[in-house]
């Protein structure tokens, strides 16, 4: 789902940002019940020069995780191409969706323990109007059938996802 959304978007503006982010969430809410694990971080710059630096830098270290980007869509610039590697045998069994979103303005997030709090916070940042937004990110690994995520690197790459609990 989260290639078609990014298949779909057309340019840079606040409307697509809306539209991807609003997408994406229906997207994890549909599979609301594989979510097993979450991070929050959530900053506050202040300046045009300030936040856009600082969105970069993150979008470009989550970037930098991926063995390969095979499909993109950044300022409707769009590529798509084969994963390269040969498939090692092993089945995927976990995907990592992050979402960088710039706004104005600051939101206070719950911390998130419970997979109702995700959904919250999901729903909070849906809440963000399009005229406020700045950019939106959506990076997610593996992105391609034959690509795998092993809990080893999932564990090295993203240490800060803790893992949601029921109670």
């Amino acid at each position: 789902e989260l290639n078609e959304i990014a298949e779909k978007v057309e340019a840079s503006n606040q409307r697509w940002y809306k539209f991807i982010l609003t997408e994406t969430i229906c997207a994890l809410n549909r599979h609301n019940d594989c979510c097993v694990s979450s991070s929050l971080s959530a900053d506050v710059k202040v300046g045009a020069d300030s936040w856009e630096e600082h969105f970069d830098k993150i979008s470009l270290e989550e970037r930098s995780k991926f063995d390969e980007e095979t499909l993109y869509n950044l300022d409707g610039i769009k590529g798509k191409k084969v994963y390269s590697k040969k498939p090692d045998g092993f089945s995927n069994e976990y995907i990592v969706v992050t979402i960088l979103v710039a706004a104005d303005g600051a939101l206070k997030f719950p911390k998130i323990k419970r997979p109702a709090d995700l959904v919250a916070v999901l729903e909070k940042l849906n809440s963000i109007s399009a005229s406020k937004m700045r950019g939106v990110n959506v990076l997610w690994t593996p992105q391609e059938e034959n690509d795998v995520l092993s809990e080893e690197r999932l564990l090295a790459d993203y240490p800060n996802l803790k893992a949601l609990s029921d109670y």
